[in-house]
């Protein structure tokens, strides 16, 4: 069994601050512009970037987002019996490049830019996820394999009634035991997720890992290159078939490829009531704790003999993973290079958009009825008629380009 990659996914946490009137009342300006597109709009405020929605929700006034490399923000409007008016999450692909310290730097640098000042105390970590990526293709799971706990008023007790099986075909795809807000671990087929999902850079984390190591590289071409619009795009060595001297894995192989994903959850209650978890420096002393004892309480077994399932020995996944979560885990991050993953979320969509594209043509061409042998010419009586188009009412033409532009700011060409 070969680590792909070990790291934090997901940070939550509630700031004790409110907007700053100047903050409050460039957000009430920009939002009301988006209320008349009634889309979110891109705006940029001291040097920062981000959407605003135009909409809030669950209590909050005003939603932004950086984008995949950044954070999403949600702020409630200033009242004075509700300080705690700032939430801030932090996804999977900003922690998996730059681990957890990056990920509190850039809260406090982001909310310093913008002229919020609040103290160490005044944070509340809501969520931590931490996960280990195995490749593993001839595990197989078996939701009765799991050991838990049974010792009766245990805080840290998971019953059975806590579990969730999903699958297909008569296979076990995810195991979900415990509940949030308190403490979750669930084991599941991230290849799967990553294919369904198109989250396309797990692709390029995974197999710098195995390149680092000498190992063959996992080959799945998610970009289904056969279709090319405008300049042609760069080599992605970590999606596109490597040379014939590197070996290679056909990921599109499940019985060879299959990634499994063991992730620890620790929601709000689990981390205050039981582990006195709330600030930076107390997730920093007490996390690593947390996840090897989550490691002990909930087990995934190799099933003997012994009617006692608390002394079937561990299954060697579960051995692995445990033995992963001795390390530090406070700087933790992939060692990838960010910006390949800049550009294989660039071709992500720029690849989906041609798929709709060119399907949107032939439904057009099926309304016409095209034949086959008059396909190509009536294509190309399409684009002329969009050039037409576009030359008729070419300030609307800009202004759409402009939106298009202004709602893929952090995917395009020019993101940063």
């Amino acid at each position: 069994m070969t680590i792909l990659h070990k790291g934090f996914d997901t940070i939550a946490l509630s700031i004790k601050a409110t907007l700053t009137p100047e903050f409050l009342a460039h957000l009430e300006s920009e939002q009301s512009r988006a209320k008349t597109d009634n889309a979110p709009v891109l705006c940029t405020y001291r040097d920062v970037d981000f959407h605003l929605k135009h909409h809030g929700g669950a209590g909050y006034q005003f939603l932004l987002d950086g984008g995949a490399d950044g954070a999403s923000w949600a702020f409630k409007r200033p009242h004075p019996k509700d300080p705690w008016g700032i939430r801030i999450s932090i996804g999977s692909r900003f922690l998996a490049l730059n681990g957890l310290g990056r990920a509190k730097a850039h809260v406090e640098d982001t909310l310093a830019a913008w002229g919020i000042r609040f103290q160490a105390e005044d944070v509340s970590i809501a969520r931590v996820d931490f996960c280990v990526d195995v490749f593993a293709p001839d595990f197989t799971l078996h939701p009765d394999h799991f050991v838990m706990h049974s010792g009766t008023g245990r805080r840290d007790h998971i019953t059975d009634t806590e579990k969730s099986v999903n699958g297909k075909s008569g296979r076990t795809t995810s195991v979900t035991l415990g509940k949030m807000p308190n403490r979750q671990v669930i084991v599941y087929d991230k290849r799967a997720e990553v294919i369904a999902r198109s989250k396309t850079y797990w692709w390029a984390i995974w197999n710098d890992t195995l390149r680092r190591h000498g190992l063959p590289l996992l080959h799945y071409d998610t970009l289904r290159r056969e279709i090319h619009a405008g300049p042609s795009s760069p080599i992605l060595s970590y999606i596109e078939k490597p040379a014939a001297y590197i070996a290679y894995i056909d990921a599109t192989d499940p019985a060879i490829s299959r990634v499994w994903r063991i992730e620890f959850r620790a929601g709000k209650d689990y981390l205050k009531d039981t582990w006195g978890i709330r600030t930076w420096g107390q997730l920093f002393d007490l996390f690593g704790d947390l996840v090897r004892h989550t490691g002990d309480v909930v087990r995934y077994t190799a099933p003997n003999d012994d009617p006692n399932r608390s002394r079937w020995p561990n299954h060697l996944i579960w051995e692995t993973v445990v033995a992963e979560m001795n390390d530090d885990l406070l700087e933790m991050r992939s060692g990838a290079d960010p910006n390949p993953m800049k550009e294989v979320h660039k071709e992500t969509h720029i690849s989906l958009i041609m798929r709709q594209v060119f399907g949107s043509h032939i439904t057009l061409a099926a309304l016409h009825g095209v034949e086959d042998e008059d396909l190509s010419k009536f294509l190309d009586t399409t684009v002329n008629g969009l050039k037409d188009m576009a030359q008729a009412e070419p300030e609307d033409t800009a202004k759409k380009l402009q939106s298009a532009k202004d709602r893929y700011r952090f995917v395009g060409p020019n993101a940063t």
